[in-house]
């Protein structure tokens, strides 16, 4: 299995996909934070939405698909009406990715906040995937509009 992990740090969901990759998978993450590296995962100290951070993830990923795109990257929330945007950006842009470098069957998971442009979001993701859940974790707190997308089943086009 291939994985890249958007928003890597501090390395929780990376730690987790590198310990069930068998030992010819990869874990590749990338995150704004400088972390150090984590056992059995490539890190990827960069920003997302710059042309040298992808260019250096396409390198690490050496032309193979990528099975699993997890995206947990968000705005520095600030509870005003801009983060909105800011998280509905970052989601348009891991779409693309995974649009572009995905298995076709591979699997899509990325947080997104509920509000504005969440549906649009959501309706962009369904014409991509068979199948698509909306979850909140117990982890998230209840007032909190953060959920994830879970995709799975990549369609061919």
């Amino acid at each position: 299995m291939v994985v890249v992990d958007f928003g890597y740090a501090p390395g929780g969901w990376g730690q987790l996909a590198a310990s069930v990759v068998c030992a010819e998978g990869r874990v590749v993450g990338l995150d704004i934070l400088a972390m150090e590296p984590l056992p059995n995962v490539s890190f990827i100290h960069g920003v997302f939405t710059e042309a040298e951070a992808l260019h250096q993830l396409e390198s690490e990923l050496g032309g193979r698909g990528v099975d699993l795109v997890l995206s947990d990257m968000a705005p520095n929330i600030r509870g005003m009406t801009a983060d909105q945007p800011k998280s509905t950006y970052q989601v348009e842009l891991a779409l693309e990715f995974a649009k572009d470098h995905l298995k076709p069957n591979g699997a899509f998971v990325v947080k997104i906040l509920q509000g504005e442009g969440f549906d649009g979001s959501a309706r962009e993701i369904r014409t991509w995937f068979d199948k698509v859940l909306v979850l909140k974790p117990d982890a998230s707190r209840p007032r909190s509009r953060e959920v994830y997308l879970l995709a799975n089943g990549k369609q061919v086009k």
